[in-house]
């Protein structure tokens, strides 16, 4: 559910610019998400997604800008008080050499958190996630699915003010993602947490994120809601990510033999129709013809 738009930002990025060998490969100038939305960035491979979701999680030092995460500001020296607010789904799961139950638990005894907390907190997540049953198993004897759940369950367990998965059904049979995005979408996932959800699959993106972030060349050129992006691409690169067809907002001036003429504001005076007809009547030539026979087409 996303929050009101007056809402103070859980997340703020400012001017936030990240370098690898010399070379730009991520740049937000301002990106802010409000309490409990769930943002997901949708992009193709090398884009900077995850660069992007490692900035936020503070285990990539950005070249310039600032992160803000409920209130407190990602600076050095300052990692561990910021990561408390945090959690962090990597496409491999990275379990410890322990029980389901031990690595779920692992954070809270990290932190200090009282035994009988702890037990009732991983007990719960155990129970949502479906994987209660598993809780003595070694996680060397899990199944990928069941090895992301537990994942899942480790971040969920610490309930961080900031949820961030990357690519967290990349490892997965078909049939387990199904499962596990039934799952995201029956739980709410990460219940009052905000989310960022990174994806190169967009029906993921589209299904369980409030709003879509297009991520493209290390930047993000559009980031409204699923629907929105969808119907009205920003650009041309956006469109084709999103598979929707270009739309122009224009009328019919001429038409002739299932040619037609639109006009998009661009021409100007009584020249209009005049000009329409001559492309119609180039369309029709012995050249028009024959490039329209070979399903080509030519604009002007």
């Amino acid at each position: 559910m996303t929050a009101a738009a007056s809402a103070t930002p859980m997340v703020q990025v400012r001017d936030l610019e990240v370098v690898r060998a010399q070379r730009r490969i991520l740049v937000v100038d301002s990106l802010s998400i409000p309490p409990g939305e769930t943002l997901a960035v949708v992009g193709p491979n090398g884009a900077g997604k995850s660069t992007l979701l490692l900035a936020l999680a503070g285990l990539l030092q950005p070249t310039r800008g600032s992160v803000v995460v409920d209130g407190v500001r990602l600076t050095r020296g300052g990692e561990l008080d910021y990561r408390r607010r945090i959690g962090l789904v990597l496409p491999a799961p990275l379990l410890l050499s322990t029980t389901v139950f031990g690595n779920v638990a692992a954070g809270l005894r990290f932190r200090g958190v009282a035994t009988a907390e702890t037990r009732e907190r991983v007990e719960r997540w155990l129970e949502r996630l479906g994987i209660a049953h598993l809780r003595d198993r070694p996680a060397s004897q899990l199944s990928s699915g069941e090895a992301q759940r537990t994942s899942l369950a480790r971040a969920l367990v610490l309930e961080p003010r900031l949820l961030l998965l990357d690519e967290p059904f990349a490892a997965l049979d078909s049939t387990t993602r199904a499962q596990l995005l039934d799952d995201f979408e029956r739980l709410g996932v990460g219940g009052t947490a905000t989310r960022v959800l990174v994806t190169h699959h967009l029906h993921e993106a589209v299904r369980l994120g409030d709003r879509l972030a297009v991520l493209l060349d290390g930047q993000i050129r559009q980031c409204d809601t699923p629907e929105r992006v969808m119907a009205s691409p920003a650009d041309a690169q956006v469109a084709a990510l999103v598979n929707a067809e270009a739309r122009i907002r224009g009328h019919i001036v001429a038409s002739d033999d299932g040619l037609v003429v639109v006009d998009t504001g661009a021409g100007s005076g009584s020249d209009v129709e005049a000009r329409a007809r001559r492309l119609l009547d180039a369309a029709r030539s012995p050249a028009g013809e024959a490039a329209r026979d070979s399903g080509q087409s030519r604009g002007a």
